[in-house]
């Protein structure tokens, strides 16, 4: 069978070598894909990003399955388009994607379903919004509602930071989302302190398949400092969703929402991602939800998941996601990112990228080759491999105890170079520090 996999980031290289795995797939194309997915084997790029452009490839080409990568696409309806040709596809349709692409519509409906989350209040006006800055104190965390591909959020530990992101989202929009009448808005949300995790799901509208655990790395820099990011590194899995945490948030924040969802008459199918925040007495709430798998928590969940993914995605479409279990590598598996100079203000591109691994072998996979890098904003030029994009390498290993995975990563990293580099030295130190 063919496959089409709608992105060009890390997440859908990962996804692309995944599904590429499957004895029941014959292609898998990567629409528009990067330099990566260009020479792994089983897949190729197509140069297609217009919904109206995928759906005819998708007929032609006689697709028996559609993945969606990245939050865009779904936002723009791409599943309600597939949908209405009569083709598979595997994400939310345009309603159900609101949990993500309005930070509004997510708080909204967490308060109606009794989903644990942070207070909050949503403004349009900005003199509005820091009025309630000043009312509130700092920290406090000021988001703007809309997609922000991972950097539209301020954790505000003074109260003049929150002025400051409020004017840059409200005021002269720098890191505004505007909506299709002009509108801005800002989401103000109570701070609150713990452990962040990644809860990573499949559902198929009523039923739900937790994927392994993760925890992902925002910061730019070491010790969690610098400015959010879409993900600078991760790990699969997080020691601090514990068995109980994983009972509860399955209880409280997963089983709530898909229920929600569908009384709500917008059932969830696709990825759902509550990205948590986790007190020191293991009471989860949910920092946000995503409607797709995460980046770079992808790498890591799908490099220790040793099911097929195909098979999995099957049983999603057609709505028996409760007839199957996913079966994991025992092993910890942790990803870093290596980012172009300026990232995520202002990344620079064009560098050639030294010391990539020779192209993929599929005898690699067969042996469960432990170490693999994932290319997200790469492109080939003049024969070389250019950094085309802010995140540009996902390199990942798989290890046990996680320090040998930690270890195995970035002697990778080592072997690989472009001018400008950036990448964090201490993925996974927070899991190291209870075990090793």
């Amino acid at each position: 069978m063919k496959v089409l996999v709608i992105g060009a980031g890390a997440r859908e290289h990962a996804l692309a070598w995944k599904l590429a795995q499957s004895p029941r797939v014959q292609n898998v194309f990567v629409a528009p894909g990067n330099a990566g997915t260009a020479h792994e084997p089983g897949c190729k790029n197509v140069a297609l990003t217009a919904i109206a452009d995928l759906v005819a490839f998708a007929r032609t080409e006689q697709i028996a399955l559609t993945v969606v990568g990245p939050e865009g696409p779904l936002a723009d309806g791409v599943v309600d388009a597939f949908r209405a040709a009569g083709l598979r596809i595997f994400g939310p349709t345009r309603a159900a994607a609101q949990l993500e692409s309005s930070k509004d519509f997510a708080k909204s409906f967490m308060a109606r379903h009794h989903i644990p989350t942070a207070r909050y209040r949503t403004f349009s006006d900005a003199a509005a919004a820091h009025a309630y800055v000043e009312s509130e104190g700092a920290p406090i965390v000021v988001k703007a509602d809309g997609l922000a591909a991972g950097k539209g959020v301020v954790v505000a530990l003074t109260s003049a930071e929150a002025h400051a992101a409020i004017d840059a989202m409200l005021g002269d929009q720098s890191l505004a989302v505007q909506y299709a009448d002009g509108t801005a808005r800002v989401v103000i949300e109570e701070f609150m302190a713990g452990e962040e995790a990644s809860f990573i799901a499949m559902v198929d509208g009523r039923h739900v398949l937790p994927l392994a655990t993760s925890q992902d790395h925002k910061r730019l820099r070491d010790g969690d400092l610098g400015p959010n990011t879409g993900g600078m590194g991760a790990y699969s899995p997080a020691p601090v969703v514990t068995p109980a945490v994983h009972n509860r948030v399955m209880h409280d924040i997963i089983r709530p929402a898909v229920e929600g969802m569908a009384r709500e008459g917008i059932p969830f199918s696709g990825f759902l991602y509550a990205g948590l925040m986790i007190d020191g007495a293991g009471n989860p709430r949910v920092v946000e939800f995503n409607a797709r798998l995460g980046d770079p928590e992808a790498e890591v969940i799908l490099f220790r998941l040793t099911s097929d993914l195909f098979e999995l995605l099957e049983h999603a479409i057609e709505g028996t996601l409760d007839t199957v279990e996913a079966q994991w590598d025992r092993r910890a598996a942790l990803t870093v990112v290596l980012a172009a100079p300026g990232y995520p203000e202002a990344p620079r591109k064009g560098a050639v990228i030294r010391g990539l691994p020779a192209r993929s072998d599929p005898a690699q996979d067969e042996a469960r080759d432990p170490t693999r890098v994932f290319h997200a904003g790469t492109a080939e030029r003049d024969g070389a491999v250019a950094v085309a994009g802010g995140r540009v390498l996902a390199v990942t290993a798989l290890g046990e105890p996680l320090r040998n995975a930690q270890r195995g990563a970035y002697d990778a990293v080592e072997r690989i170079g472009f001018d400008g580099m950036q990448f964090r030295r201490d993925i996974g130190h927070r899991a190291l520090k209870v075990r090793g």
